[in-house]
C-alpha cells in the first residue's frame, strides 16, 4: 500500500492536528520520499516508517511536537540535516538498518540537542573501530546508543518493555512484590514462631527432665524395696 494511501486510512475521518502517534510501517514510498505527511500534524509525538523504501528525508514536513522517529530498514545514507530543522525536539531516533557508513555522517545530529537515545543497529558504520566511543564523544547529548549508554546500562525504555511482558506473563511487578511481603510476612511470623517454639522446646525437656527424674527416683525406689523383701527372706 502506498504511504499516502496508508495515512489516509489512519486518519479515520480525523483531522491530522488530532494524530499524536502515526504508524505506516511496510508501506511504499514514492521514488524514496516521504509522502502524505505535512505540517498540519502538529501535534505528532511518535511517526514510526518501518521499511518504508525511504532513501531521503527532503519531504518530511514540519513536526515540532515530534518525540521519537522511527526510520529502521530503510536506505538513507546521509542528508541527515532535515531531522534538525524539521523534528528539533527529537529524544529518540532509530537508524538502525540503514546505509550510514561514516562518522560524518551523524554530524548533522548535533543540532538535536534533546536527543538521549540513538540506534544504529545493522548500519556498517557499527563496524569501525571504537564506535561506540566515537559516537558518544561526536553527539554528547546522546546518553544511550544501540539501547546502553557508555558503562553499558540498558536503557529505561528497554527495561519498562521488560516488566510489562513479565506482567503479562503473570511475574510482573505487583507479583514480586507480594512475593517480597509474603516472604517478610513469613520471616517475621518464622522469627515470633521460633521464640514460642524454642519457649515450649524448653518447657518439654524441663518436663522431660523432671519426668526422667521421678521416674529413676521410682525405679530406685522400687529397687530399694525389691532388696528390702529380699533381705527379709533371708532372714
Amino acid at each position: 500500500m502506498e504511504m499516502k494511501k496508508r495515512i489516509t486510512l489512519e486518519l479515520r475521518n480525523r483531522s491530522p492536528a488530532e494524530i499524536v502517534e502515526l504508524v505506516v510501517d511496510n508501506s511504499r514510498s514514492a521514488n524514496g520520499e516521504v509522502e502524505g505527511l505535512t505540517d498540519g500534524f502538529t501535534a505528532l509525538e511518535f511517526l514510526s516508517m518501518v521499511n518504508v523504501g525511504l532513501s531521503s528525508l527532503a519531504k518530511l514536513p514540519s513536526l515540532p511536537k515530534l518525540r521519537k522517529l522511527e526510520l529502521s530498514d530503510n536506505s538513507l545514507s546521509g542528508a541527515l540535516e532535515t531531522l534538525a530543522e524539521k523534528c528539533p525536539n527529537l529524544t529518540y531516533l532509530n537508524l538502525s538498518g540503514n546505509k550510514i557508513k561514516e562518522l560524518n555522517t551523524l554530524e548533522a545530529l548535533q543540532n538535536l540537542k534533546s536527543l538521549q537515545s540513538l540506534d544504529l543497529f545493522n548500519c556498517e558504520i557499527t563496524s569501525l573501530e571504537d564506535y561506540r566511543e566515537s559516537v558518544f564523544d561526536l553527539l554528547p547529548q546522546v546518553t544511550y546508543l544501540d539501547g546502553f549508554d557508555q558503562e553499558d546500562n540498558e536503557a529505561p525504555d528497554s527495561e519498562a518493555n521488560d516488566e510489562d511482558e513479565d506482567g503479562e506473563d503473570g511475574a510482573g511487578p505487583t507479583g514480586d512484590y507480594g512475593e517480597e511481603d509474603d516472604e517478610e510476612d513469613d520471616e517475621d511470623g518464622s522469627e515470633g514462631g521460633e521464640e514460642e517454639y524454642d519457649d515450649e522446646e524448653d518447657y518439654a525437656e524441663e518436663e522431660e527432665e523432671q519426668a526422667g527424674a521421678h521416674g529413676q527416683k521410682r525405679k530406685r525406689d522400687v529397687e530399694d524395696e525389691g532388696e528390702d523383701d529380699e533381705d527379709d527372706e533371708d532372714n
